[in-house]
Formats: C-alpha cells, structure tokens, sequence
C-alpha cells in the first residue's frame, strides 16, 4: 500500500524523479500480487500501482537512496542486512508524520476492509511528511 501511495504521488512531481519499488523482509509471498484488500483500498483511494512481492536484500540496499520500513521488526531486519554505512538511509516511513502517535504501520493484513483504510490514511499522512523532507512537492495538495 506505501508504495502505491509513493509511486503515485512520486509519478506527480515534475522536478525529480523518483523510482519506487517494494519488497518484504520474508519471501512468503514472493511472486504473488497484493493483498487483494490492499489493492481495492488504494485503488478506490485513486492511487495506481502494479505489485509483485518480492524479499529485499543486501544488493537492494546497497543500490537504493533510502529505506522506508513500516514497523520495527522490518527496521530491525534491514538493518541487520545493510552495511554500517547504509544504516543512514533506513526509516521508518510513519516517522515522517508529524501527528503521529505511534512510529509503526499495523499490518492489516486478516482483517476487515476498514483497517486497510485506515492504514491508507496514516501511509498517505506520512507520504506527505517524506515528501515535505525531501523538499518536493506534491501536486495534489494531499
């Protein structure tokens, strides 16, 4: 879902271009599309963007600017397979929003469709704070 969010509003921005890819820190799912309640969250929220699960890795890390993690135990994972140096550049995404109570995104997965939503409403928040960090703005004023 976060990089439904990113990838859509990074595709907005005209003055910089940013590639968005996902990845897990397990491979339960590799190969497989998005979670279909996910999907259907993002897509009726207008966001566009095809997933295939993959599982991150060292290489990965390397050969990315930044590392954005949804809880604490995939922060714990990427770290334990980055470099000393590309410890600098791994965050957790909710740590960008400002009016956030907590620093993790819950994982909705098994549950009703209101919890993605409301998973959505927190990634979107927190895309916004990414954004406004990096300096790029976000034409759709969301």
């Amino acid at each position: 879902m976060a990089a439904a969010v990113l990838a859509t509003r990074a595709r907005e921005i005209s003055s910089k271009s940013i590639t968005v890819s996902s990845s897990g820190t397990s491979n339960w799912h590799e190969g497989q599309a998005a979670n279909p309640p996910s999907q259907r969250t993002w897509e009726k929220a207008g966001y566009r963007h095809q997933h295939l699960a993959s599982q991150i890795t060292s290489e990965r890390i390397a050969n990315s600017d930044l590392i954005l993690v949804m809880d604490r135990s995939n922060l714990r994972n990427v770290i334990s397979m980055a470099s000393d140096d590309d410890h600098k550049k791994i965050f957790l995404l909710r740590s960008f929003d400002v009016t956030a109570e907590h620093d993790e995104v819950p994982d909705p997965y098994g549950m009703a469709d209101g919890a993605f939503q409301e998973v959505l409403e927190m990634v979107e928040r927190a895309v916004d704070g990414l954004l406004s960090a990096l300096g790029v703005a976000n034409p759709s004023g969301t």
